[in-house]
């Protein structure tokens, strides 16, 4: 196996949470009531899966390991849109988060958390696009067989410590002194 099956499979899990998003918008537009449990959960993993675990890879890995190659002009300027993405996907998500945390206080939020839902429904499939289609599979032409065992190897490694990094960070926040 290569490095980018497993990266492949993760899209397919985030493909399928995504998908959970337009049910969960039906839901807030017919009662105008967020779901405050979905969104944490939602964010949860969006956060720790797709961008922890899965941009976390491409990052720190595959991307480091590509800086070292002499990179066609094309590969290095979707490398390059790819971690723009990453970042832009984040700040959708702490928009998400804000919008949440002020239905919380009493604000009706509804239409910024929909927004917020429905802009990571459309922007993670035509990411997801971009690296299946046009990225992953030419980019692993750089590599020896030798070094992309090694990659998979490490995306081995850096998932198995993931659990550890969230649920360390879980106890963090349980026992961190109240501000």
């Amino acid at each position: 196996m290569n490095p980018i099956g497993p990266m492949m499979w993760e899209h397919r899990l985030i493909e399928k949470m995504l998908r959970l998003f337009d049910g969960e918008i039906r839901k807030i537009n017919k009662n105008v009531k967020i779901d405050t449990v979905f969104i944490d959960t939602a964010v949860d993993f969006i956060r720790m899966y797709a961008d922890r675990t899965h941009h976390g890879k491409e990052e720190d890995i595959l991307f480091r390991e590509l800086a070292k190659k002499q990179l066609s002009p094309e590969h290095a300027r979707i490398m390059d849109e790819l971690v723009e993405e990453h970042k832009y996907s984040r700040q959708v998500v702490g928009k998400l988060v804000a919008a949440k945390e002020r239905y919380l206080k009493g604000e009706d939020t509804s239409r910024e958390v929909i927004a917020c839902l429905k802009e990571l429904a459309q922007f993670y499939p035509v990411h997801i696009e971009k690296e299946d289609k046009h990225f992953f599979y030419p980019c692993m032409d750089y590599f020896t067989k030798a070094e992309q065992d090694q990659m998979l190897s490490e995306f081995y490694e850096f998932d198995r410590n993931m659990i550890h990094e969230k649920y360390r960070k879980v106890v963090d926040q349980i026992t961190a002194p109240s501000a």
